[in-house]
């Protein structure tokens, strides 16, 4: 059956992804279940999305509830879910302005046509460019492509938007050496995800946001993965005390709904006027009171605490991994961001794991990323660790 179903969507679906052999039909907690009723501990969580686990009641019945009472409105209109959002989540975020969109990607293009409007308006001058970092990964769209540190995502769709040059991650000087009198922005990753789970050096981001302040350069955070409680703090920004003015966020923002957001300051959000940015679904009723009953849950639950609690006990026990193996080179990553970098591909471990009912993600070609639901638990990551080691032999 599953090898029919399989078939059957590979005729119809655009080639783009790799799929594992596995089809997925529930979930609960930090488990999911295919549809053989095969169970597996999930240590990817969408990558990243499913901070509060699978089927949580009190989301789940917010959702159902909304979808009752009004689903969409277009941004013509104002609705109580999306008010009631963007003064939470400016809230958490201690921004002031926030955009909501559809998607992480759709994020990073709004915060980049931020900038260039910001610089236009203020300075009068057109074609200013943007500083993004190598082994960066910001989205898909041609906007987000074109600030993607990463050739072979980028090359294939050449000519993409121009102005935007790479300096090297926790290089300070690499930096400096690109800014001149047309930098509008410099965009990063506090935590780089895709780029194979390499955090900032804390003198580094410190020496970018300097920068940023002496020479008027918006600096602009791509937290769509490390943001909402990954690191401990609702953002990583609050975990390295350095504020950003235009701040990127997704993914457990909407923990499975697909939404996504920019936020800024008061100073720089209104450089962007009506006729300047929109979007159709971006902000609805439904996806915002996602973000509502998300960031509810979030204080109800303490959910940043219990990551605080946790993280630790996981850092210790990939420690102790990486410990007894040759094979794995590196251990880094904050919060439940974690990675292990390995002499060798890791392919084909992630499948020994999928078969031993773990999931499993890579970061590029050799690293393996942690990224459980935020609500996991000690004994889980035990279980973790086993059929990691099982997975490793």
């Amino acid at each position: 059956m599953v090898n029919n179903l399989i078939e059957e969507a590979e005729k119809v679906l655009f080639k783009t992804y790799k799929r594992y052999q596995i089809i997925l039909d529930k979930g609960e907690g930090v488990y999911l279940y295919d549809i053989n009723g095969k169970k597996y501990l999930d240590f990817s969580a969408g990558i990243g999305v499913y901070a509060l686990g699978y089927a949580n009641i009190k989301f789940n019945n917010a959702l159902k509830q909304q979808i009752d009472k009004l689903l969409h409105t277009s941004n013509y209109y104002y609705n109580l879910p999306s008010i009631n959002a963007a003064k939470k989540i400016t809230k958490v975020s201690g921004m002031d302005r926030v955009f909501f969109t559809n998607s992480g990607t759709e994020a990073v293009e709004g915060a980049i046509k931020l900038a260039r409007r910001y610089y236009y308006d203020k300075y009068n001058i057109a074609n200013s460019e943007i500083i993004s970092m190598n082994s960066s990964f910001h989205g898909r769209s041609m906007g987000a492509l074109s600030v993607t540190g990463t050739k072979k995502y980028r090359e294939p769709f050449e000519p993409l938007i121009g102005g935007v040059k790479f300096a090297n991650f926790n290089d300070i000087e690499s930096v400096k050496s690109l800014i001149n009198k047309k930098t509008a922005a410099i965009i990063l990753e506090p935590i780089q995800g895709e780029g194979g789970i390499y955090p900032a050096d804390k003198d580094f981001i410190n020496e970018v946001k300097k920068i940023c302040v002496e020479s008027d350069i918006l600096l602009i955070f791509d937290e769509i993965q490390c943001g909402m409680g990954r690191t401990g703090e609702y953002f990583a920004y609050q975990y390295y005390n350095v504020k950003p003015d235009v701040l990127t966020v997704a993914k457990a923002l909407g923990c499975g709904v697909p939404v996504g957001a920019f936020l800024a300051s008061e100073k720089v959000a209104g450089y962007l006027v009506p006729g300047d940015h929109g979007t159709t679904y971006g902000g609805n009723p439904f996806v915002t009171e996602a973000v509502n009953k998300v960031i509810e849950i979030y204080e109800e639950d303490e959910i940043l605490k219990k990551v605080k609690e946790v993280s630790g006990y996981l850092f210790e026990k990939l420690e102790e991994v990486k410990s007894k193996h040759d094979i794995i080179v590196d251990h880094r990553g904050i919060g439940l961001m974690q990675g292990l970098e390995f002499s060798i591909p890791v392919g084909p471990i992630i499948n020994k794991a999928i078969e031993n009912g773990l999931i499993l993600i890579a970061a590029g070609t050799n690293v393996i990323r942690f990224l459980p639901p935020l609500i996991i638990k000690k004994e889980e990551i035990d279980d973790m660790i086993n059929i990691l080691i099982k997975s490793l032999k």
